[in-house]
């Protein structure tokens, strides 16, 4: 399922004078702040908001880039070499949206898991953990490596197995490098056609720095990554909403699947 491209979340809210106010609860003097399991954003009154809260696991073959972008979505250093994950890592992002149809302003808080390929394979029991009580996956693949996108159609039959109502969202990574890419826009038009998923793309390279020239600029980093947190806070509430029976679910065939 997919859902046309701010037809749920306001899109450049982020961008706007209220949006900022929001923006500067997980912000601190222009770095991201970073949240415990218990700890969330402080809010003043005037500016109460419900959280949204949301467990998405990350899928992709080993190397595509999946711990380089959860880091990026948190505000922490992308690898710059890759390291196999060993078991599973969890990290919590919080990410402040505007609902188009009530205006209502919402915290979603997104607790992606992540774990490596080979401990996958070794131990059966670490796939039904992450899919356990999980709301959304995130289907990895790399530009700058074939196989990974090719591999996509069997790694979504293996890893949803059945689960209809879980949100699942195409993500490619390495964009930063894709006057070198392997997988064409045709290509990518083709795998929307038949598989009616919304695919995004990402660059998998820190961003800008403050003066000081180390530490990452939060507020610029956030931009870079705000069309796939606002995508997949579009999708996860509106399948909440769906599946509430407060919205009919959208026809097949009529989706808008198109996504920068």
């Amino acid at each position: 399922m997919a859902v046309s491209p701010g037809s749920v979340i306001v899109p450049d809210w982020h961008k706007s004078p209220e949006g900022k106010e929001y923006l500067a609860t997980i912000l601190r003097k222009n770095k991201r702040k970073f949240f415990g399991l218990i700890e969330r954003p402080v809010l003043p009154p005037q500016m109460a908001a419900d959280t949204a809260s949301y467990k998405v696991f990350v899928s992709g073959k080993s190397g595509v880039g999946k711990t380089a972008m959860v880091a990026k979505l948190a505000g922490l250093e992308v690898p710059g070499a890759h390291h196999e994950t060993t078991g599973i890592q969890t990290t919590t992002v919080y990410w402040p949206a505007k609902l188009r149809d009530s205006g209502r302003a919402l915290i979603f808080r997104f607790h992606f898991w992540d774990c490596g390929e080979a401990a996958l394979k070794k131990f059966d029991h670490i796939l039904p953990a992450c899919k356990e009580k999980a709301d959304g996956i995130l289907f990895l693949f790399s530009f700058t490596d074939r196989s990974s996108f090719d591999d996509l159609p069997s790694q979504i039959s293996r890893v949803t197995g059945g689960s209809e109502n879980l949100v699942k969202i195409v993500i490619g990574s390495k964009f930063d490098q894709f006057m070198h890419t392997d997988v064409t826009e045709r290509d990518l038009a083709e795998f929307r056609r038949a598989w009616r998923l919304p695919v995004l793309r990402m660059k998998s390279v820190n961003g800008p720095r403050l003066a000081d020239g180390r530490t990452l600029d939060g507020r610029a980093g956030l931009a870079h990554v705000a069309h796939v947190l606002n995508g997949l806070a579009e999708h996860l509430w509106y399948q909440d909403q769906v599946m509430a029976g407060l919205v009919p679910a959208p026809q097949p065939g009529t989706e808008d699947t198109s996504r920068c």
